[in-house]
Protein backbone atom coordinates (compact mmCIF):
# COMPACT_ATOMS: atom_id res chain seq x y z
CA UNK A 1 0.00 0.00 0.00
CA UNK A 2 0.88 3.63 -0.85
CA UNK A 3 2.47 5.88 2.32
CA UNK A 4 3.91 8.88 2.73
CA UNK A 5 2.48 11.55 0.10
CA UNK A 6 1.92 9.26 -2.92
CA UNK A 7 1.70 10.90 -6.50
CA UNK A 8 1.15 8.82 -9.25
CA UNK A 9 1.84 9.29 -13.64
CA UNK A 10 -0.53 10.33 -16.18
CA UNK A 11 -0.03 9.39 -19.69
CA UNK A 12 -2.52 11.38 -21.99
CA UNK A 13 -3.22 8.75 -25.14
CA UNK A 14 -6.09 10.55 -26.55
CA UNK A 15 -4.99 12.37 -29.45
CA UNK A 16 -3.59 9.28 -30.69
CA UNK A 17 -5.59 5.83 -28.95
CA UNK A 18 -8.84 8.49 -29.16
CA UNK A 19 -8.54 10.27 -32.05
CA UNK A 20 -7.62 7.06 -34.30
CA UNK A 21 -10.97 5.73 -33.91
CA UNK A 22 -12.87 8.69 -34.48
CA UNK A 23 -14.95 8.58 -37.95
CA UNK A 24 -14.32 12.58 -38.04
CA UNK A 25 -11.36 13.63 -39.22
CA UNK A 26 -9.30 16.21 -37.06
CA UNK A 27 -7.40 18.37 -39.25
CA UNK A 28 -3.45 18.82 -38.44
CA UNK A 29 -3.80 22.23 -36.78
CA UNK A 30 -6.92 20.83 -34.40
CA UNK A 31 -4.66 18.22 -33.66
CA UNK A 32 -1.81 20.21 -32.51
CA UNK A 33 -3.70 22.86 -30.98
CA UNK A 34 -4.93 19.73 -28.77
CA UNK A 35 -1.87 18.40 -27.96
CA UNK A 36 -0.52 22.23 -27.06
CA UNK A 37 -3.78 22.73 -24.75
CA UNK A 38 -3.00 19.32 -22.85
CA UNK A 39 0.90 19.97 -22.51
CA UNK A 40 -0.42 23.15 -20.20
CA UNK A 41 -2.20 20.51 -17.67
CA UNK A 42 1.02 19.19 -16.60
CA UNK A 43 1.12 15.55 -17.80
CA UNK A 44 3.90 13.25 -17.43
CA UNK A 45 3.42 12.07 -20.82
CA UNK A 46 1.42 12.89 -24.01
CA UNK A 47 0.78 10.01 -26.74
CA UNK A 48 0.51 12.25 -29.82
CA UNK A 49 0.38 10.16 -33.05
CA UNK A 50 0.95 7.12 -34.41
CA UNK A 51 3.24 6.41 -37.33
CA UNK A 52 1.81 3.28 -39.04
CA UNK A 53 0.88 3.16 -42.18
CA UNK A 54 -1.76 6.05 -43.22
CA UNK A 55 -3.92 2.84 -45.33
CA UNK A 56 -3.91 1.50 -42.07
CA UNK A 57 -4.88 4.82 -39.76
CA UNK A 58 -5.76 7.42 -42.07
CA UNK A 59 -6.75 9.63 -38.94
CA UNK A 60 -3.06 9.63 -38.24
CA UNK A 61 -1.59 10.11 -41.49
CA UNK A 62 -0.41 13.93 -40.61
CA UNK A 63 1.59 12.15 -37.84
CA UNK A 64 5.11 13.92 -38.83
CA UNK A 65 3.18 17.03 -39.67
CA UNK A 66 1.56 17.07 -36.04
CA UNK A 67 4.78 16.48 -33.94
CA UNK A 68 7.27 19.04 -35.76
CA UNK A 69 4.36 21.10 -35.43
CA UNK A 70 3.69 20.96 -31.59
CA UNK A 71 5.02 22.83 -29.06
CA UNK A 72 7.17 20.89 -26.49
CA UNK A 73 6.85 21.28 -22.99
CA UNK A 74 10.04 20.65 -21.07
CA UNK A 75 8.04 18.46 -18.78
CA UNK A 76 6.45 16.42 -21.19
CA UNK A 77 7.41 13.46 -22.80
CA UNK A 78 6.24 13.37 -26.37
CA UNK A 79 5.84 9.90 -27.03
CA UNK A 80 3.88 7.75 -30.35
CA UNK A 81 3.15 4.65 -30.94
CA UNK A 82 5.62 2.96 -34.16
CA UNK A 83 4.41 -0.79 -35.50
CA UNK A 84 8.23 -1.10 -37.16
CA UNK A 85 11.79 0.03 -37.90
CA UNK A 86 10.14 2.28 -40.58
CA UNK A 87 7.74 3.58 -38.34
CA UNK A 88 11.13 4.16 -35.39
CA UNK A 89 12.93 6.15 -38.31
CA UNK A 90 9.58 8.30 -39.14
CA UNK A 91 9.16 8.76 -35.61
CA UNK A 92 13.12 9.32 -34.44
CA UNK A 93 13.07 11.94 -37.75
CA UNK A 94 10.40 14.48 -36.02
CA UNK A 95 12.20 14.17 -32.46
CA UNK A 96 9.79 11.59 -30.62
CA UNK A 97 10.94 11.23 -27.19
CA UNK A 98 9.42 7.65 -26.39
CA UNK A 99 8.23 4.96 -28.54
CA UNK A 100 5.38 2.83 -27.98
CA UNK A 101 4.99 -0.70 -29.59
CA UNK A 102 2.32 -2.92 -29.04
CA UNK A 103 1.25 -6.47 -29.71
CA UNK A 104 -1.42 -8.84 -28.05
CA UNK A 105 -0.90 -10.86 -25.45
CA UNK A 106 -3.52 -13.24 -26.78
CA UNK A 107 -3.04 -14.94 -30.21
CA UNK A 108 -6.32 -14.47 -32.10
CA UNK A 109 -6.29 -10.69 -31.49
CA UNK A 110 -3.39 -10.45 -32.23
CA UNK A 111 -3.51 -12.22 -35.80
CA UNK A 112 -6.75 -9.95 -35.56
CA UNK A 113 -5.62 -6.51 -34.91
CA UNK A 114 -1.94 -6.76 -36.09
CA UNK A 115 -2.28 -9.37 -38.90
CA UNK A 116 0.61 -11.61 -37.64
CA UNK A 117 0.97 -14.22 -34.73
CA UNK A 118 2.42 -13.29 -31.32
CA UNK A 119 5.56 -15.02 -32.36
CA UNK A 120 6.01 -12.79 -35.67
CA UNK A 121 4.82 -9.41 -33.66
CA UNK A 122 7.86 -10.77 -30.81
CA UNK A 123 10.40 -10.98 -33.76
CA UNK A 124 9.44 -7.46 -34.65
CA UNK A 125 9.14 -5.66 -31.74
CA UNK A 126 12.60 -7.26 -30.76
CA UNK A 127 13.79 -5.92 -33.92
CA UNK A 128 12.51 -2.54 -32.85
CA UNK A 129 13.84 -2.56 -29.42
CA UNK A 130 17.31 -3.89 -31.20
CA UNK A 131 17.33 -0.77 -33.31
CA UNK A 132 16.17 1.58 -31.01
CA UNK A 133 19.03 1.12 -28.23
CA UNK A 134 21.52 2.22 -30.90
CA UNK A 135 19.45 5.67 -30.49
CA UNK A 136 19.34 5.87 -27.33
CA UNK A 137 15.43 6.46 -27.44
CA UNK A 138 13.47 4.68 -24.97
CA UNK A 139 10.58 2.23 -25.95
CA UNK A 140 7.48 0.94 -24.06
CA UNK A 141 6.00 -1.81 -24.68
CA UNK A 142 1.92 -2.22 -24.49
CA UNK A 143 0.42 -5.70 -23.93
CA UNK A 144 -3.17 -5.85 -25.32
CA UNK A 145 -5.74 -7.84 -23.82
CA UNK A 146 -3.76 -8.98 -20.85
CA UNK A 147 -7.01 -9.38 -18.95
CA UNK A 148 -9.39 -10.92 -21.14
CA UNK A 149 -9.61 -10.87 -25.05
CA UNK A 150 -12.84 -10.76 -26.98
CA UNK A 151 -12.09 -13.89 -29.02
CA UNK A 152 -9.87 -15.94 -26.50
CA UNK A 153 -11.69 -15.52 -23.31
CA UNK A 154 -9.66 -15.50 -20.16
CA UNK A 155 -5.79 -14.96 -21.27
CA UNK A 156 -3.73 -17.41 -19.02
CA UNK A 157 -1.53 -15.20 -16.92
CA UNK A 158 1.83 -17.53 -17.66
CA UNK A 159 1.15 -16.20 -21.42
CA UNK A 160 1.65 -12.66 -20.11
CA UNK A 161 4.52 -13.06 -18.00
CA UNK A 162 6.25 -14.88 -20.51
CA UNK A 163 5.91 -12.15 -23.36
CA UNK A 164 6.62 -9.31 -20.66
CA UNK A 165 10.18 -11.48 -19.52
CA UNK A 166 11.18 -11.79 -23.27
CA UNK A 167 10.39 -8.17 -24.15
CA UNK A 168 12.12 -6.89 -21.31
CA UNK A 169 14.95 -8.91 -22.05
CA UNK A 170 15.11 -7.60 -25.51
CA UNK A 171 15.55 -4.06 -23.64
CA UNK A 172 11.55 -2.52 -23.45
CA UNK A 173 11.97 0.45 -20.97
CA UNK A 174 8.65 -0.25 -19.45
CA UNK A 175 5.47 -2.28 -19.93
CA UNK A 176 1.90 -1.52 -20.20
CA UNK A 177 -0.50 -4.06 -19.25
CA UNK A 178 -3.93 -3.18 -21.27
CA UNK A 179 -7.72 -4.02 -20.68
CA UNK A 180 -8.19 -3.75 -24.30
CA UNK A 181 -11.63 -3.96 -24.15
CA UNK A 182 -12.51 -3.26 -20.63
CA UNK A 183 -12.98 -6.82 -19.68
CA UNK A 184 -11.02 -6.61 -16.42
CA UNK A 185 -12.61 -6.72 -12.79
CA UNK A 186 -10.45 -5.36 -9.90
CA UNK A 187 -9.23 -8.62 -7.66
CA UNK A 188 -8.15 -9.63 -11.43
CA UNK A 189 -5.74 -6.25 -12.37
CA UNK A 190 -4.42 -6.12 -8.33
CA UNK A 191 -3.15 -9.92 -9.03
CA UNK A 192 -1.79 -9.43 -12.01
CA UNK A 193 -0.37 -6.47 -11.19
CA UNK A 194 1.32 -7.39 -7.97
CA UNK A 195 2.61 -10.84 -10.18
CA UNK A 196 3.85 -8.35 -12.86
CA UNK A 197 5.55 -6.02 -10.43
CA UNK A 198 7.16 -9.11 -8.33
CA UNK A 199 8.47 -10.79 -11.56
CA UNK A 200 9.62 -7.56 -12.85
CA UNK A 201 11.22 -5.36 -9.88
CA UNK A 202 12.52 -2.00 -10.77
CA UNK A 203 10.77 -2.04 -14.52
CA UNK A 204 8.31 0.60 -14.73
CA UNK A 205 4.57 -0.97 -15.02
CA UNK A 206 1.61 1.38 -16.33
CA UNK A 207 -2.10 0.35 -16.34
CA UNK A 208 -4.08 1.05 -19.24
CA UNK A 209 -7.69 0.83 -18.85
CA UNK A 210 -11.35 1.18 -20.70
CA UNK A 211 -14.48 1.74 -19.30
CA UNK A 212 -16.50 -0.71 -20.82
CA UNK A 213 -18.25 -2.26 -18.16
CA UNK A 214 -18.15 0.18 -16.00
CA UNK A 215 -14.93 -1.03 -14.27
CA UNK A 216 -12.03 1.32 -14.93
CA UNK A 217 -11.99 3.25 -11.71
CA UNK A 218 -12.22 0.49 -9.50
CA UNK A 219 -9.90 -1.23 -11.54
CA UNK A 220 -7.27 1.87 -11.05
CA UNK A 221 -7.48 1.66 -7.62
CA UNK A 222 -6.71 -2.07 -7.13
CA UNK A 223 -3.55 -1.35 -9.98
CA UNK A 224 -3.08 1.84 -7.66
CA UNK A 225 -2.76 -0.61 -4.34
CA UNK A 226 -0.71 -2.91 -5.51
CA UNK A 227 2.17 -0.50 -6.04
CA UNK A 228 1.89 0.82 -10.01
CA UNK A 229 1.73 5.10 -10.29
CA UNK A 230 1.58 5.24 -14.14
CA UNK A 231 -1.92 5.31 -15.63
CA UNK A 232 -2.98 5.84 -19.42
CA UNK A 233 -6.58 7.56 -20.01
CA UNK A 234 -7.85 9.58 -22.29
CA UNK A 235 -9.51 13.31 -22.02
CA UNK A 236 -13.04 12.15 -22.20
CA UNK A 237 -12.79 8.84 -22.77
CA UNK A 238 -11.99 8.84 -26.47
CA UNK A 239 -10.88 5.74 -27.79
CA UNK A 240 -12.35 2.04 -28.48
CA UNK A 241 -11.79 -1.26 -29.86
CA UNK A 242 -12.95 -2.21 -33.50
CA UNK A 243 -12.78 -5.57 -32.44
CA UNK A 244 -14.87 -5.34 -29.19
CA UNK A 245 -18.76 -5.14 -29.90
CA UNK A 246 -19.99 -2.34 -27.36
CA UNK A 247 -16.71 -1.08 -25.50
CA UNK A 248 -16.22 2.46 -25.03
CA UNK A 249 -12.73 4.26 -24.53
CA UNK A 250 -10.30 4.49 -22.55
CA UNK A 251 -10.74 5.41 -18.66
CA UNK A 252 -11.73 9.17 -18.91
CA UNK A 253 -8.73 11.56 -17.79
CA UNK A 254 -10.44 13.76 -16.08
CA UNK A 255 -12.46 11.35 -13.69
CA UNK A 256 -9.18 9.52 -13.04
CA UNK A 257 -7.44 12.86 -12.21
CA UNK A 258 -10.88 13.72 -9.53
CA UNK A 259 -10.55 10.77 -8.00
CA UNK A 260 -6.71 10.39 -6.87
CA UNK A 261 -6.79 13.99 -6.03
CA UNK A 262 -9.91 13.95 -3.55
CA UNK A 263 -8.02 11.08 -2.58
CA UNK A 264 -4.86 12.93 -1.53
CA UNK A 265 -3.13 11.42 -4.69
CA UNK A 266 -1.49 14.03 -6.50
CA UNK A 267 -1.18 13.28 -10.27
CA UNK A 268 0.22 16.69 -11.18
CA UNK A 269 -2.72 17.27 -13.72
CA UNK A 270 -5.14 19.90 -13.11
CA UNK A 271 -7.91 19.51 -13.79
CA UNK A 272 -10.32 22.85 -14.51
CA UNK A 273 -7.78 23.73 -17.86
CA UNK A 274 -8.14 19.64 -18.65
CA UNK A 275 -12.23 19.89 -18.47
CA UNK A 276 -12.24 22.97 -20.74
CA UNK A 277 -10.41 21.15 -23.72
CA UNK A 278 -12.88 18.17 -22.42
CA UNK A 279 -15.78 20.70 -23.16
CA UNK A 280 -14.88 21.05 -26.18
CA UNK A 281 -14.28 17.37 -27.55
CA UNK A 282 -18.29 17.04 -28.71
CA UNK A 283 -17.33 19.99 -31.64
CA UNK A 284 -13.70 18.26 -32.40
CA UNK A 285 -14.71 14.87 -32.76
CA UNK A 286 -18.52 16.01 -34.45
CA UNK A 287 -20.15 13.82 -31.88
CA UNK A 288 -22.23 14.05 -28.62
CA UNK A 289 -20.21 12.73 -25.21
CA UNK A 290 -22.01 11.97 -21.93
CA UNK A 291 -19.05 13.18 -19.64
CA UNK A 292 -20.72 13.08 -16.13
CA UNK A 293 -17.89 15.37 -14.35
CA UNK A 294 -18.46 17.98 -16.82
CA UNK A 295 -21.62 18.57 -15.95
CA UNK A 296 -21.99 18.07 -12.13
CA UNK A 297 -18.25 19.19 -11.54
CA UNK A 298 -15.95 18.88 -8.79
CA UNK A 299 -17.03 17.12 -5.69
CA UNK A 300 -16.74 20.01 -3.72
CA UNK A 301 -18.46 22.61 -6.17
CA UNK A 302 -20.86 24.45 -4.43
CA UNK A 303 -24.69 25.76 -5.52
CA UNK A 304 -26.61 28.84 -3.91
CA UNK A 305 -29.22 26.95 -2.11
CA UNK A 306 -32.72 28.08 -2.47
CA UNK A 307 -34.27 31.50 -1.76
CA UNK A 308 -36.61 30.61 0.54
CA UNK A 309 -34.55 28.82 2.82
CA UNK A 310 -33.14 32.15 4.01
CA UNK A 311 -36.91 33.73 4.20
CA UNK A 312 -37.98 30.77 6.50
CA UNK A 313 -34.62 30.54 8.33
CA UNK A 314 -32.69 33.58 7.94
CA UNK A 315 -29.15 33.92 7.66
CA UNK A 316 -27.06 30.55 7.80
CA UNK A 317 -24.05 31.75 9.32
CA UNK A 318 -22.80 29.44 11.67
CA UNK A 319 -24.84 27.01 11.21
CA UNK A 320 -23.28 23.40 10.43
CA UNK A 321 -24.84 20.27 9.19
Amino acid sequence: MNTGTPSIEINEVGPRDGLQIEKTFVSTEEKIALVDALSDCGFARIEVTSFTSPKAIPALADAQEVMRGIRRHPDVIYTALVPNIRGLERAIEVGTQEMNLVMSSSETHNRANLRMTRDQSLSELTSILRAAQGTSTPCNVSLSTVFGCPFDGDVPVDDVLRLAHQLAEAGAAGITLCDTTGMAYPTQVAALCETVLRELPGLPITIHLHNTRGMALANAIAAWQTGVTRFDAAAGGLGGCPYAPGASGNVNTEELVHMFECMGVKTGVSLQPLLDIVRGLPQLVQREFSIPLLAAGHRLATHQPPAWLAEKFGPADGVHA
